[in-house]
């Protein structure tokens, strides 16, 4: 596991479109879906120790958020030939483990983690309505082993602005966790 930080894409950069596999349902969700609505996109995987560090608070926060007319979507880009915990059919455990609220989609080809920047897992991208990217971040500062409560705050507070009208920080720390397993030959120019 490398220790891996987010690339924090500018903000203000419009939502990369996409149609990928969602592997529980079998079908295909598209970004287009989640017009005119705030939507938080995640670059996670099932085997993260800094996913699963959150995992049964991020769950519980989209599901409140849900509620406020937020869309959550997870995306896994990672190489599933090497990292056979991140195959499609382990994606379908995870969502039925932890009851996912959220559609959790396949980037077999990884190019939506390359459109969107994304470097490590988990990677959170907030988007307003009109899906330009108002925050990139961590989602608190509790990491595995460093004793801090998951409380998702930072994350929080940015989708608590965009819901009520107000101005997102611009004071944004980068998430950490673990690289994207990229497939040989397909790393990204931006690392």
């Amino acid at each position: 596991m490398a220790r891996t930080p987010s690339t924090m894409l500018k903000l203000g950069t419009q939502a990369p479109g996409f149609s990928l596999l969602e592997p529980l349902s079998n079908s295909i969700r598209s970004l287009s879906e989640f017009e005119n609505q705030p939507v938080l996109i995640v670059f996670s995987c099932n085997h993260c120790p800094y996913v699963l560090h959150i995992i049964q608070s991020f769950c519980d926060m989209a599901t409140h958020y849900q509620a406020k007319g937020l869309q959550t979507i997870w995306i896994n880009s990672n190489d599933v030939e090497n990292y056979s915990d991140d195959s499609p059919e382990k994606m379908i455990q995870l969502s039925n483990e932890y009851n996912f609220s959220f559609p959790y989609l396949y980037d077999e080809t990884q190019q939506m983690a390359r459109s969107y920047q994304a470097a490590c897992t988990p990677d959170l991208f907030l988007f307003d309505a009109a899906h330009k990217l108002v925050y990139r971040g961590q989602y608190d500062s509790s990491r595995p082993g460093n004793e801090e409560a998951v409380s998702g705050d930072d994350l929080k507070q940015a989708i608590d602005a965009l819901l009520s009208g107000r101005s997102v920080s611009l004071e944004q720390t980068p998430s950490l966790g673990c690289n994207v397993k990229w497939k040989v030959g397909n790393e990204p120019e931006y690392f």
